[in-house]
């Protein structure tokens, strides 16, 4: 050992490493790496896995000493300068030996525009900044670290590479918004990581890399370093003609799935991303569907929550794969024709120890005031929106998905939640806002802002919102005073139809406005009709058991109410199962009941269900005037008695299609429907049809119209109404 006492040798106060050696210095670059100490170069590093550790430069290596007993060493080298590119050779206790840089000899990385557009909310790009990045500085390969904990006195990242220790590798923090960050040289792609926090109040904290673009699932919660630089798109026809859409008046027809539901191996096991892509891919196409929606794929620990509690918001869940894996999915889909939209949760976060619940110590995430910052119904915490990185993190992360994984569409997740500082809270239980009002207005501009971001940087993309109420606007564009989202659900049309096909048909004449009110309000948004995953859980009954009647009249009304879905305004999405008549709920540990399909009369649905797709793609006027009065026009509302509507649905260049719904199990012959003009009114869909396990009422193929007046028209037409059947028929002149 050294004669000269530590402090000479390090050049560094007791105190001030006795308080690194306890892991509460917040400054490691004031510790550790060269350092100037009178004429000569001190280099001190921290390793508690090395006995024996030296310095290497230009080939000539230089013993360190051990200063401490927990592995604190120093050397010192004679009139040397600081910039030094040295190595350090380690040998473990078990007498290996490795090289390695030294990540205390590199400057400050990210720069002042980075942290400046980050404090003001608007750095678009700030997945490429945050979060484990692999890179070569000085041809030293290694990876990046940066996490934003502005109120911790000290970060350290974790992992395999260092034992867990939080003393090896403390960041450094980049003064003004409280980055902190770190290049460790020698890190690979698959270590295992984590952020290993002590805030103010003493207390440690590990946690999850809130930009981690991979993670561990469940119990085990690590983040993983991942390469998204790697995988090659293939689907750049379809990102283009995507960019020339224009949805509204476009087809829109949605299967909505859970992944880890929707199929199972023979011993349950989930489908991998792969997997899904041999099987869900060519069963959407076959189906006819235009888009598959996901429910969240962001990394959750609970199964339970469907993937409405997101602990890491920029990784898809491990569960089915890996971040490619995902990406040969969604790659296939576009190539296959096929969008993907997905589930995006920015409303609330689960309170999971290694999320991001008090994440530097504090309520950084997440309001302090319980009546701002918890959700009471979900146990869970409510974003801060009116913070500017808060704000800044979140509408990245929605760029992100559009970016790095092609994704068409987000589905934002309980719109309505995030509107309201009132929303499922009593009296006393809220905090108005400025103006006294219960808006929240914080939120009502990240939604605004969030909609606009995406719409520019991604053409043909759209937002669709989750919106329970009737606020205003909400499908319209921000410069006219809207949300800017591109679509809405339709939750009133879903209430009210879903109440009326449940009656017995007997009282349902009683209730004839329940299937009219909707077209009241259908053009005021950009509706998409839903029979979601919402509604077949939690004791709400399955759609083929929320039907009235025995098992005939069963299948029947479902059918009747697909095609009326089909025939009304407005977009369609479908949860998984209801397309051949699930008779269970929805339950997400087990598969579909995928054994139904074999049975003639949950066949017949799911063939019905892929005809309407068909026809619904292949005729304009069931979509191309969507957003307009003038795609729709009712012939007759008022037979309540009868329990018979009619309308017609058309397109901008004159096509005709007449729908007439029969909601009684009584057959109607010669049932005189009034028409828009004379010619042969070809029967397009029949529910009741034969091939679908219908009784086979109907009418020949089509009716020729006669010059009679019916209706408040010069023309009509006679038909047979099958028994709880939806019939249309396409006017050919």
């Amino acid at each position: 050992m050294n004669a000269m006492k530590p402090f000479q040798i390090t050049g560094l106060p007791p105190d001030e490493l006795n308080s690194f050696l306890s892991a509460t210095h917040g400054d490691p670059f004031r510790i550790l790496g060269p350092h100037r100490v009178g004429d000569d170069l001190a280099i001190r590093v921290f390793r508690p896995d090395a006995q024996k550790i030296d310095i290497v430069l230009n080939g000539e290596s230089t013993e360190t000493e051990k200063i401490h007993s927990d592995g604190f060493f120093c050397a010192r080298l004679p009139n040397a300068t600081r910039d030094l590119e040295y190595h350090l050779r380690l040998t473990g206790w078990d007498g290996k030996e490795w090289e390695q840089a030294d990540a205390y000899r590199y400057g400050p990385i990210m720069g002042e525009v980075d942290l400046h557009l980050f404090g003001e909310g608007q750095h678009w790009r700030l997945y490429d900044k945050f979060g484990a990045h692999l890179r070569k500085i000085d041809n030293q390969a290694g990876v990046y670290f940066a996490v934003w904990a502005p109120n911790a006195q000290r970060v350290s990242v974790v992992g395999d590479f260092n034992n867990w220790d939080g003393r090896v590798n403390p960041m450094r923090k980049l003064l003004g918004v409280g980055v902190w960050e770190l290049f460790v040289p020698g890190v690979k792609e698959g270590a295992h990581y984590k952020f290993e926090i002590r805030a103010h109040n003493g207390a440690v904290l590990l946690k999850s890399d809130p930009f981690a673009f991979f993670g561990q699932h469940g119990k085990a919660t690590a983040s993983l370093v991942y390469n998204l630089e790697r995988y090659k798109w293939s689907d750049g026809a379809w990102i283009e003609s995507r960019a020339q859409k224009n949805w509204p008046q476009s087809p829109i027809s949605i299967y909505e799935v859970h992944l880890g539901s929707w199929r199972r191996t023979d011993d349950n096991r989930q489908l991998s991303y792969l997997e899904l892509a041999e099987t869900l891919l060519p069963y959407v196409v076959d189906l006819g569907y235009t888009h598959i929606e996901l429910l969240p794929i962001a990394e959750h620990p609970f199964e339970g929550s469907w993937g409405y509690q997101v602990t890491n918001y920029y990784a898809p869940t491990s569960r089915f794969g890996t971040p490619d894996e995902l990406r040969h999915f969604i790659d296939k889909c576009h190539q296959a024709g096929i969008g993907v939209i997905m589930d995006w949760v920015p409303a609330h976060f689960p309170k999971d120890a290694h999320g991001l619940a008090e994440f530097d110590g504090t309520d950084l995430y997440e309001h302090m005031d319980p009546r701002q910052g918890e959700h009471q119904d979900w146990g869970t915490l409510i974003f801060n929106f009116g913070r500017n990185e808060v704000r800044n993190f979140l509408i990245a992360n929605a760029l992100f998905w559009l970016d790095q994984y092609h994704i068409d569409g987000l589905r934002v997740d309980a719109v309505a939640s995030m509107l309201y500082l009132d929303y499922s809270r009593k009296e006393g239980q809220w905090i108005p806002n400025k103006y006294g009002g219960r808006e929240n207005l914080d939120a009502i501009y990240f939604l605004k802002r969030t909609n606009e971001v995406c719409y520019e940087h991604f053409p043909g993309i759209m937002t669709i919102a989750e919106e329970s109420t009737s606020w205003p606007a909400v499908s319209k564009p921000t410069y006219l005073g809207g949300l800017g989202f591109g679509f809405k659900w339709n939750m009133g049309w879903m209430h009210d139809f879903l109440q009326y096909m449940s009656l017995d048909p007997i009282y349902r004449r009683f209730h004839h406005g329940n299937i009219t009110f909707s077209l009241l309000y259908a053009f005021t948004e950009h509706f998409i009709l839903v029979l979601s995953h919402d509604e077949v859980v939690h004791g709400k009954r399955s759609m083929l058991n929320k039907m009235p009647g025995d098992e005939w009249q069963k299948f029947a009304n479902l059918r009747m109410f697909y095609a009326w879905m089909y025939g009304q305004p407005g977009k369609k999405l479908l949860f998984m199962g209801g397309e051949f008549g699930q008779w269970k709920e929805w339950n997400h540990d087990t598969q579909l009941d995928w054994q139904l399909v074999d049975l003639p009369k949950h066949d017949g649905l799911k063939r019905l269900v892929q005809h309407l797709n068909y026809v619904y793609k292949n005729e304009p006027a069931l979509w191309q005037q969507d957003d307009s009065y003038e795609g729709f026009e009712w012939i007759d509302f008022h037979d309540a008695d009868n329990s018979v509507v009619s309308f017609m649905r058309k397109s901008r260049d004159g096509d005709v299609i007449v729908f007439v719904v029969n909601a009684t199990p009584i057959v109607r012959h010669d049932y005189r429907l009034g028409v828009p003009q004379s010619g042969f009114y070809r029967e397009l869909i029949n529910t009741d049809a034969e091939t679908y396990g219908g009784s086979n009422v109907g009418n020949y193929g089509g009716v020729q119209s006669e010059d009679r007046q019916w209706m408040g028209r010069e023309h009509s037409i006679l038909i047979h109404l099958p028994p709880l059947a939806t019939v249309a028929f396409k006017l050919e002149s």
